[in-house]
């Protein structure tokens, strides 16, 4: 396939970003960030002192994967819990001013709204703070979430659990979802926590990132070949179609349920902050496969995407004109097959 052809077939899948509508399920929280700069050192205790100079909140968790489905262009639906606080309320907030509906979340008295804050100095990490109460939702949340997919499910055309384990995806749940997706041959791509790795069964597609993917399969991955050992793995522990591993500097590496693989280099020169990358490539890896993408040329967006997002310091989207901008810019081939 010469490259300009397969440039327009990546084209062409985003340019039907819009066509897509997509169920984000999961866990909903506020990404907080405290910018400033360090000149010295406490004299109090061997740790730095940071100048505040601004700070600022974004949608954070399945919120982020909300947020960049909807600045590639599709439409995105979402359902979840937040606190019924300041934050929870900033969520529903900041969702309804991008025009995405809110009748799936679900505030309660009964926990705060989680918040991650990070002070960054001179575009680095200094220390994260997290906020949150992690246990099990009830039993009638559940069913309001259930109930919510279900009368909206005609519209959809695929569903992402987004699993930061913070207690909604319960095994109950996420199991009922499968069932629900199974029945209408509706695809489940889940951004997963390897501590339950076991309740994503029968679903679509996972995508862990590397340390993850290693630490489910026992396998320490150094090589392209370690990396395919792990995700054969993952995908017959699960019985999942196919698993994409994101593996920071060293790409992604995708294996099917067939056996084949293929191996895809970053496309980043240069990494300012991986915070929420691993929504943006869940976000545009679903959105190329409802337009009916290969799940080769959606994970080879998907890297595209990623190469965008963690070139940006704090939690970030991807517009889909600067996705397209990216793939006309450049090409390479996929090592382990071809589209």
């Amino acid at each position: 396939m010469r490259k300009l052809t397969a440039k327009r077939v990546l084209l062409n899948h985003i340019d039907n970003f819009s066509q897509a509508r997509i169920m984000v399920i999961g866990d909903i929280m506020i990404d907080h960030f405290i910018w400033g700069s360090v000149n010295r050192i406490s004299p109090e205790a061997p740790v730095p002192i940071v100048k505040v100079t601004n700070e600022s909140f974004h949608l954070g968790g399945a919120a982020n994967v909300v947020h960049n489905i909807h600045t590639l262009g599709g439409k995105v639906y979402t359902a979840g819990v937040t606190g019924n606080d300041e934050m929870g309320r900033k969520i529903l907030h900041d969702l309804r001013t991008l025009g995405i509906s809110t009748r799936g979340i679900i505030l309660t008295h009964k926990r705060p709204t989680t918040v991650k804050t990070r002070i960054i100095a001179h575009n680095q990490q200094v220390v994260r703070l997290d906020r949150e109460e992690v246990s099990a939702f009830n039993t009638d949340i559940k069913k309001r979430i259930i109930a919510y997919c279900k009368k909206i499910f005609s519209d959809i055309h695929a569903v992402i659990l987004s699993d930061y384990d913070k207690g909604l995806l319960s095994r109950e749940l996420v199991e009922e979802i499968i069932a629900l997706c199974k029945r209408e041959k509706k695809p489940v791509i889940v951004d997963p926590k390897v501590e339950h790795i076991d309740i994503y069964n029968g679903v679509t597609m996972i995508t862990p990132n590397q340390k993850e993917a290693g630490e489910v399969s026992g396998v320490k991955i150094l090589t392209d070949e370690d990396a395919s050992r792990a995700a054969s793995f993952l995908q017959k522990k699960i019985g999942c179609e196919s698993v994409l591993i994101t593996r920071g500097e060293q790409g992604m590496t995708l294996v099917e349920k067939n056996g084949s693989f293929a191996h895809i280099p970053t496309l980043a020169t240069e990494v300012y902050d991986v915070t929420g990358a691993g929504d943006t490539v869940v976000s545009a890896l679903t959105l190329a496969l409802t337009t009916g993408a290969s799940k080769r040329v959606a994970a080879l967006i998907a890297n595209y995407a990623a190469g965008i997002v963690i070139k940006k310091v704090g939690t970030a989207s991807v517009a889909k004109e600067e996705l397209k901008k990216a793939i006309q810019k450049q090409n390479y081939i996929l090592n382990g097959g071809s589209f």
